[in-house]
């Protein structure tokens, strides 16, 4: 099997794993919190809407959210194209963090909304600068809305049998594209299904799962790394 294939198939991988992990962070903050720290149109919305009924109190949570995941996005990016050594492990080893410092806060009786949506949201910000690309395909891992749109799509492309542009080899089609996207939002989907089921069980103990994937994530990365290295 060709390099290319292999290594798309593999980030093919992490992306779904990363987006149900995105869909299980946002359905924890939404049910502890009333606010999305993901789904920023959503967060839009909310924000226009209410100010624009004069209240702006109640706006305060979703713009919290909004600035938030903006810091998240341009640090991740920062970081990833600083040059700097291991950075594609970093998103991991930071969202990490922040989600344990939420197990943190709570367990000290800390139940500031504030401090837990924009915690959150800059995790989740960091989150989407992970992984942008699968192959030749932009993927967003947060949120959905686009991942649909592109996925329906490919789906018509396909079956048009329209040819692709910028296709890797004869492996990478419309089809294949619309099924991967299809897995991106199939496994959000699944994070927020789960994190809803547990939610209401373990308290803020759920973020442990995600903790603990994205630490062995971190690892990986890193051994990974030192192996090529090695090798080089």
């Amino acid at each position: 099997m060709p390099s290319l294939q292999v290594s798309t198939q593999a980030q093919e991988r992490l992306a779904v794993g990363l987006a149900l992990i995105a869909g299980y962070v946002d359905a924890y903050g939404f049910i502890s919190y009333r606010t999305y720290v993901s789904f920023m149109s959503g967060n839009t919305t909310q924000t226009g809407s209410l100010i624009g009924q004069g209240n702006l109190a109640a706006a305060v949570p979703a713009l919290l959210a909004i600035v938030f995941f903006l810091v998240g996005v341009f640090t991740g990016t920062f970081l990833t194209h600083s040059g700097v050594r291991q950075s594609r492990r970093l998103p991991f080893g930071l969202v990490a963090t922040l989600l344990a410092v939420i197990i943190g806060v709570t367990q000290l009786g800390s139940s500031a909304s504030g401090v837990g949506i924009a915690t959150l949201s800059l995790a989740m910000g960091f989150m989407n600068t992970a992984l942008s690309r699968v192959g030749a395909q932009s993927v967003n891992l947060v949120f959905v809305t686009g991942t649909l749109n592109t996925m329906a799509q490919h789906l018509a492309l396909a079956v048009k049998r329209a040819p692709l542009p910028g296709a890797q080899g004869s492996w990478d089609t419309h089809r294949r594209r619309a099924f991967l996207l299809m897995g991106v939002w199939a496994s959000f989907l699944t994070g927020a299904l789960l994190a809803g089921v547990a939610t209401s069980r373990f308290g803020v103990w759920v973020l442990l799962l995600p903790v603990l994937i994205l630490l062995a994530l971190a690892v990986f990365s890193l051994a990974q790394s030192t192996n090529g290295d090695s090798s080089a």
